[in-house]
Parts: structure tokens; C-alpha cells; sequence
């Protein structure tokens, strides 16, 4: 078993940060992330990234299951134990389903600006970025760089809510300016969205058509909170509650960045920084990105309307295969579960629950081991059997 002072489930950068300000008292730092490197999705494929001296990093390492006494169960480094966990698990995009939501050439904003990082050649290729949220620049912009023809961005947000949002936080210009400088030519269309794709060809709610190669489209983004819920730590509204250390309602258990509110990268190294402090006993400084985050959340609310997009024949479970007009017979997450195996693919319902909790209200009763899907093996032993003659 390995122990440790410190165990941070998540290396991004509210990770990172909080392994260095946990490095900083002397105690030992696990940090366990489940890439090859440090980075997370916003740093990933940037420069080798420095972990704080001290901290050791578990790379390639799956969480399935997180137990009281802060024990944390991988594959295959087995059972990582700890004085106190740090959980900065981020977050992962939120798909809304329309008419040929489900076909090749459509992709997760973030998904597709992933691929490209880790090596996918969109020269030449025309896409088109659409969906809600600051991310929608910032990936327009990237794969833009990396040579794609972007037609256009379609931000669902109207004109109305964003322009005050901007002026409000007037320090961010400058970055926002920069990214729009970098799509020079490009349109940016608000209050529009994808209405359907078929054959490459999407339909847009302003009534345009465009032929692409790809659709990337996020509609905002959705805590990763599953971690926090099976350790019992109270969650409202998807998001994890903490105190001014942020400490959970768990003793011991602390969680920073995007489960505790959609924020960016500011909010998780600030929050990072202090959870590491906190955790360790160090002075916390005072947390100033609250109202960015409200007032984020406000300007790019989703409008109704997207709500209404998928036809009865429309896939909501992309794994089993369930359309919205079977889930719709059903009155609750649980029955619609087991009726249908909604939920029961290899996602374990983390594209279909935000869905089905936005079209029907349904919440997930409760969170399970394991988290992300494992050898049944690790399950069975906790550590993966050695083939013969295999010597690792």
C-alpha cells in the first residue's frame, strides 16, 4: 500500500497547484491522474508542465472507487492511502441532443480541441464551433491555429447578457480581445445554436446551413462530483460544497476547481492553492472569484429552447442506444434505468444523466464504485493478475 501525508485525486491545474502548496510544508504529496502527463484539459500538450518537488505523480492511474479513511482505490498502483484528500477532479462537457447529435463529425468541443492536442491533423478541414461558453473562442481560436477552416462560431448565449459580462469584468478584455484577433475573418453568431446535422451538413437556428467535416459543439461544461458524492460529501445543485478552506462537509476532504462551480483557470489555482494550504495546515489566503462564477453562470444560462430539440426517434443513451420518446414513458431516473439501461454504458450515465436531467428534471439517486470502468479482476483482487511470462 502506498501512504502518503497528502493524496490529490486530479492533476490539472487546480491539482498542481494544490501539490505545491502542499509541498511547501514538507509532507509528502501523492497527485493521481489518470493521462500520461500533468496538465489536465486546460494545460494538455502544452510545455512539460514542473510538479511541485516532493509530490509524486501517479500517471495512467484510474480512480474506481474513493472510501472513508481516505483510502483511494487504482488501477494499478491498488490502494493509495492518506492523512487528508484533496479533490480536484474538474469537470466534462455538457451535450444537449438534436437531430443527428449522435453522427460521425460531431464532436465535444473540448473532445475535438483534445484530439488535435494530442496529435490529429485538421488542416485544410472545415468546422464549425457552437454550443455556450468562453471555452467556444478559446477552441475555435486553437484549432484555427493548427490550420482547420473555422466557419464560424455559434455562441446560444445572446449579445444582451455577454456584453455586460465582458465590460463587468473588464481585467479579461484584453485575453478575450486576443482570442478574437486570432479569428479575425471568422463570424461569431449569438443567440444561435444547431438546430440538426445530417450528412455533414448542420442547421442552424438563424436559419443558415453549412457543409463541414466536423461540428464541435459543447453546451457549457458539468462537475465531476461522482468522487466527492461516494466519500458522502454534500453536493447542491451538481456542485460540491465547501467551506472558506475548502474543506467539504466531510473532515478531512477537500475539493477545488470546477466541482465546487464552473469557473476557469483563475478560480482553480486560486481555490488549488488554498485547499493545499488548508489541507496542511499553512494560512489560507481569502477566495475572490465567488461572483465570477455566478455571474459567469448567468450570462451564458442555456436558453429553453435547446431543451426542445430532439425529435421521439432522437438518442439520449448514446451507449445503449435509448431514444427520447422510451425514456420519456418513464417517470423518474431509476425506473428509466431499469427499464431501459440508461445510463448502465460504458459513461455510466455521465452524457445521458445531464441530459435526462435537464429534459426531464431526473436526478441520480445515488453513486457507486466503480467510477470509470475496470478489469473485473481489479475488482476481484484489487491488483491486475500477471500474465505468464509477463514481467511488468
Amino acid at each position: 500500500m502506498n501512504a502518503f501525508d497528502i493524496a490529490i485525486v486530479g492533476a490539472g491545474p487546480a491539482g498542481l497547484a494544490a501539490a505545491r502548496a502542499a509541498a511547501r510544508s514538507g509532507k509528502s504529496v501523492a497527485v493521481i491522474d489518470d493521462n500520461p502527463e500533468a496538465g489536465g484539459q486546460i494545460w494538455r500538450g502544452a510545455a512539460q508542465i514542473p510538479l511541485a518537488a516532493g509530490a509524486r505523480l501517479f500517471a495512467m492511474t484510474r480512480v474506481f472507487d474513493v472510501r472513508p479513511g481516505f483510502e483511494v482505490h487504482t488501477a494499478p498502483h491498488g490502494v493509495i492511502r492518506a492523512e487528508r484528500l484533496i479533490l480536484a477532479t474538474g469537470a466534462r462537457e455538457l451535450f444537449l441532443p438534436f437531430p443527428g447529435w449522435t453522427e460521425a463529425g460531431v464532436a465535444g468541443a473540448g473532445a475535438l480541441q483534445t484530439l488535435v492536442k494530442s496529435g490529429m491533423d485538421v488542416r485544410g478541414r472545415r468546422v464549425l464551433v457552437a454550443g455556450s461558453g468562453p471555452l467556444l473562442v478559446a477552441v475555435a481560436a486553437s484549432l484555427r491555429a493548427k490550420g482547420a477552416r473555422v466557419l464560424g462560431v455559434a455562441e446560444q448565449a445572446p449579445l444582451g447578457r455577454i456584453v455586460p459580462f465582458l465590460l463587468r469584468y473588464a481585467a479579461k478584455l484584453p485575453q478575450a480581445t486576443a482570442l478574437r484577433a486570432r479569428l479575425f475573418g471568422v463570424p461569431y453568431w449569438t443567440g444561435v445554436w444547431p438546430v440538426s446535422f445530417a450528412a455533414g451538413r448542420v442547421a442552424l437556428s438563424n436559419g443558415r446551413e453549412l457543409d463541414v467535416d466536423f461540428l464541435a459543439c459543447g453546451f457549457g461544461l458539468v462537475p465531476n462530483s461522482e468522487a466527492a458524492q461516494l466519500l458522502g460529501c454534500r453536493v447542491e445543485d451538481g456542485f460540491v460544497v465547501v467551506d472558506s478552506r475548502q474543506e467539504t462537509t466531510v473532515r478531512g476532504v477537500y475539493c477545488a476547481g470546477e466541482p465546487t462551480g464552473i469557473g476557469g483557470l483563475e478560480k482553480a489555482l486560486e481555490e488549488g492553492e488554498r485547499a493545499g494550504a488548508a489541507a496542511t495546515g499553512q494560512a489560507v489566503r481569502p477566495g475572490r472569484t465567488g461572483a465570477f462564477v455566478r455571474d459567469l453562470a448567468r450570462a451564458f444560462a442555456l436558453d429553453g429552447r435547446l431543451y426542445g430539440l430532439a425529435r421521439p426517434e432522437t438518442l439520449i443513451c448514446r451507449c445503449e442506444e435509448v431514444p427520447l420518446a422510451e425514456l420519456a414513458m418513464h417517470r423518474e431516473w431509476r425506473e428509466a434505468k431499469l427499464q431501459t439501461r440508461c445510463g448502465m454504458g460504458a459513461c455510466q450515465g455521465r452524457i445521458c444523466g445531464p441530459v435526462a436531467a435537464r429534459l426531464f428534471g431526473w436526478t441520480a439517486c445515488s453513486v457507486r464504485p466503480p467510477l470509470v470502468p475496470v478489469a473485473a479482476e481489479w475488482l476481484a483482487t484489487g491488483q491486475r493478475q500477471q500474465e505468464p511470462g509477463s514481467d511488468r
